[in-house]
């Protein structure tokens, strides 16, 4: 199971990081953006760890609080669930 996990982790990282690569891009040289929601959703399906390498190397999204809170909100719902899951005896 925590294989199947970690790939998830990756993919999700992965195309997280690309989103907010190219949102950057199109932030930067104009056309159409990548809405906020999907770069959250990314996030919440274990893409944040990629998100949050992009958000710092590319130096987005990291004046707007709302969007910063909401991020770090992801991170922490998932941290409490990897916690909570080891304390079960689920991974470990």
């Amino acid at each position: 199971m925590l294989p199947l996990i970690a790939v998830v982790y990756a993919v999700a990282s992965v195309a997280a990081f690309v989103a907010y690569g190219f949102d950057k891009r199109r932030a930067t040289h104009g056309g159409r953006r990548v809405p906020e929601n999907t770069l959250h959703l990314l996030a919440l399906l274990g893409g944040w760890p990629g998100a949050l390498l992009a958000s710092r190397l590319f130096r987005h999204k990291t004046q707007k609080l709302s969007f910063r809170l909401v991020l770090w909100a992801v991170i922490l719902l998932h941290l409490v669930a990897w916690l909570m899951a080891w304390r079960a005896g689920w991974v470990g």
